[in-house]
């Protein structure tokens, strides 16, 4: 005759095990040296085309990666990783710098005000085409 409590604690195990995964998934800290390993990775523009991808906070403050294209896609997919802050919340408080990015638009190119997290600025690697 087997024993039950092994068995209920390997159940017990497999729980705890699968619940850590689902939080590990989740978005959380992102320092900066993650951040900016991130932004110079390349992407798969047609996988990511369309998307909006929560990276997790920096320094406190939400960080997204949003992949528009229009006109020829995907290969004018571009990725802007950027701060989504609330609406009204000052870029320059929540630790970001303001920057003009040409969004694809139909057949144009628009610029457009993005918050980003100071550590991509001086790179530019904030927005990659």
């Amino acid at each position: 005759m087997r024993p039950v409590v092994p068995a209920a604690l390997a159940l017990l195990c497999v729980f705890a095990g699968a619940g850590c995964a689902t939080r590990a998934s989740e978005p959380g800290l992102l320092d900066d040296a993650a951040l900016a390993a991130y932004a110079v990775r390349p992407f798969d523009k047609q996988a990511m085309m369309g998307q909006t991808v929560e990276l997790g906070r920096n320094h406190g403050v939400p960080v997204v990666a949003w992949f528009p294209c229009s006109d020829v896609c995907p290969q004018y997919t571009v990725r802007i990783i950027h701060y989504r802050l609330p609406e009204g919340a000052d870029c320059t408080a929540a630790g970001g710098v303001e920057e003009s990015v040409g969004v694809p638009v139909a057949i144009a190119v628009l610029p457009r005000i993005f918050c980003v997290p100071k550590v991509l600025v001086a790179s530019g690697s904030y927005y990659t085409r």
